[in-house]
């Protein structure tokens, strides 16, 4: 019986790697600007500027990691057009479009609950 008790208390010295799913997810969208940039880009394609004005509040260093971030996810893509100077739009790919049922859902949550 004992034997049985000091195994249900065992904490292994190294962590299990347990994949999860939800997990994953949060992992993909990274900070808490990702919220706010991928529901402008649920509008179509913006520029940073464009980003930068509808997104109260955020640095032009955090706007730049949360997209960099986002496009090393396969979210969004970055497309540069040779101008003076150099005009960038960021376009959500399918992955990212795929994110927004699950948005929606959080925003009707978060509207019958908070």
């Amino acid at each position: 019986m004992e034997a049985a008790n000091a195994s249900r208390n065992y904490v292994p010295k190294v962590p299990v790697n347990i994949d999860c799913n939800v997990e994953k997810t949060l992992d993909v969208l990274g900070g808490k600007w990702a919220f706010l940039v991928l529901r402008e880009l649920f509008d179509g394609t913006k520029r940073f500027g464009e980003l930068q004005r509808n997104i109260k509040c955020i640095s032009p260093r955090a706007l730049t990691n949360t997209l960099r971030h986002l496009e090393d996810q396969g979210v969004l893509e970055r497309h540069a057009f040779p101008t003076v100077p150099v005009t960038v739009e960021y376009t959500l790919t399918p992955k990212g479009v795929d994110l927004h049922q699950i948005l929606k859902e959080m925003k009707l949550w978060a509207a019958k609950w908070t």
